[in-house]
């Protein structure tokens, strides 16, 4: 049995294969008995996913055309006889085929990511993974912030802020972006619960399915996922210690057309790379060029510890062309997120529309709180405290870190955010300390995650230094190390390596 799938065909794969199937039995092709391939080796010879062989199988076993029977896989019917008795429940009946009713795409995302953040959460153990702050307000002053809140909005109808965000914060966000250079109208905001929330609501206004789109590699698995299931062409373009490379961004956006170009301009996710002055100055300039939007993600930029906070794409652009994002999600408190963008009028109204129809309202106690907060002062107080907190963690794990530095383990030292990109001795493989640290009730990232199609980034492990306690951080740390240090040691023929630390 051929099957030839033509892959610019709007029809689904699934319908192309059991069309196929369904002709050659019809024609006689595939007799009465017929033995079809199983699904794993038939999603092998073409190329597609097992569940994607999985649904075609199942319309055709819909059809009567095939019968599938445990051990023996895949046999042909025969087509449908004109005197034959209908059967009594032509789906046979029994529970819903879930894996034939789901999208391919979403049956396909790699779970790998998420079940790190899920084990660790439901488990317990020491976390660097997780990209969230430290627990630095207190429970008194969360108490008394959300007393303030409810108080002074008894008068609103149900606690319900506007499409658009609560005025109060509205107001609040706009002194704040002063001080990034930003200077934006009412209507050129729009707040939502979180990036990952404002990055879908920007592709859903911007995307249809096989647009290209430029981001960074490696780049958060947040990001690109995203995109993917929005039936994204991705193009990838290098990170080095000055950010996103732009010596052959122009020839990428003339060969592919693309919608946007996506960057996170200071202490990149996950190198912590921050994007020069050069390089902002090359990215707006293709930007105003070919009336290209940039999205720019900013979230980690107010955790500086040596430098001065980087002058915004936003801040620079003078042509409205760049869609900026910027979270609290590093800078408050845990679990309590709200992201905000800001981009020209139009896309901030089609924003808030699709706040109308996705979401109805962004949770209005979260916003109340950090408005409170911005206007008193004690966000900015408490992001100094966090910030000497990060740092003195920061230098907690770099000291850990130098202390295997001789059998090749190398980094660099961040100048702000909350990762280090560590690069693993030779021979030791990010999935191998994945696993042993989990053993160790260690978590941490493996660098493969953020390459989208995964086939690079196994030499590197991701690490957190915001979240835990010195104490628990040095904890995890003796282990991780001890860890890497064993694994190194079982490697054939390990020795020593001189000790490099990578800079930017």
């Amino acid at each position: 049995m051929r099957i030839v799938l033509d892959r610019q065909l709007k029809s689904p794969m699934y319908m192309q294969i059991a069309g196929q199937v369904r002709r050659a039995i019809l024609l006689g092709d595939l007799v009465e008995g017929a033995v079809l391939p199983s699904e794993r080796r038939l999603a092998e010879e073409l190329g597609v996913h097992r569940n994607t062989v999985i649904r075609a199988y199942e319309q055709l076993k819909d059809m009567d055309l095939i019968e599938s029977h445990q051990g023996l896989g895949y046999r042909v019917t025969g087509p449908l006889r004109p005197d034959a008795e209908p059967a009594e429940t032509p789906r046979g009946g029994g529970s819903v085929n879930w894996p034939n009713l789901i999208k391919d795409e979403y049956l396909d995302l790699d779970r790998g990511y998420d079940n790190i953040y899920r084990r660790f959460n439901s488990s317990g153990g020491i976390s660097m993974a997780a990209g969230v702050p430290p627990y630095l307000y207190t429970s008194e002053e969360i108490g008394e912030m959300v007393k303030e809140a409810l108080e002074t909005g008894a008068m609103l109808p149900a606690y319900v802020s506007p499409y658009q965000g609560d005025q109060e914060l509205l107001k609040q966000i706009r002194f704040h972006l002063r001080n990034k250079g930003i200077y934006a109208g009412p209507s050129q905001i729009q707040i939502l619960s979180e990036t990952n929330q404002a990055l879908d609501f920007i592709i859903t206004a911007l995307i249809e399915p096989g647009d290209a789109v430029i981001i960074e590699e490696p780049c958060s698995p947040d990001v690109y996922r995203l995109m993917e299931l929005a039936g994204c062409r991705i193009f990838t373009v290098p990170v080095d210690g000055d950010g996103m490379m732009t010596d052959g961004l122009e020839k990428l956006v003339t060969l592919h057309d693309p919608k946007f170009i996506y960057v996170n301009s200071s202490y990149q996710d996950p190198t912590t790379a921050v994007l020069s002055m050069e390089r902002r100055r090359a990215i707006l300039d293709i930007s105003r060029r070919y009336r290209l939007p940039v999205v720019e993600d900013d979230a980690a930029s107010g955790l500086h510890y040596e430098d001065r906070e980087m002058p915004t794409l936003k801040s620079m652009d003078r042509e409205n062309n760049v869609i900026y994002i910027y979270s609290f999600s590093l800078t408050f408190i845990p679990g309590m997120s709200v992201a905000f963008v800001v981009a020209d009028e139009q896309m901030i109204q089609t924003m808030s529309k699709l706040v109308s129809v996705h979401v109805i309202s962004v949770n209005w106690l979260t916003q109340r709180l950090i408005a409170r907060a911005l206007e008193d002062g004690s966000y900015h107080s408490h992001l100094d405290l966090i910030i000497q907190h990060n740092r003195s963690n920061r230098d907690i794990m770099c000291s850990w870190l130098d202390r295997i530095g001789d059998i090749g383990v190398q980094y660099v030292k961040p100048r702000g955010g909350v990762y280090i990109w560590v690069h693993l001795p030779r021979g030791v493989t990010a999935d191998d300390v994945v696993r042993e640290a989990a053993g160790e009730r260690v978590s941490v990232m493996p660098g493969q995650f953020y390459y989208p199609l995964q086939n690079s980034g196994h030499e590197y492990i991701r690490l957190n230094f915001s979240y835990e306690s010195p104490e628990w951080l040095t904890e995890g740390m003796k282990r991780l190390t001890g860890v890497i240090y064993r694994l190194f040691k079982k490697t054939p023929g390990a020795l020593p390596q001189p000790r490099a630390i990578l800079v930017p």
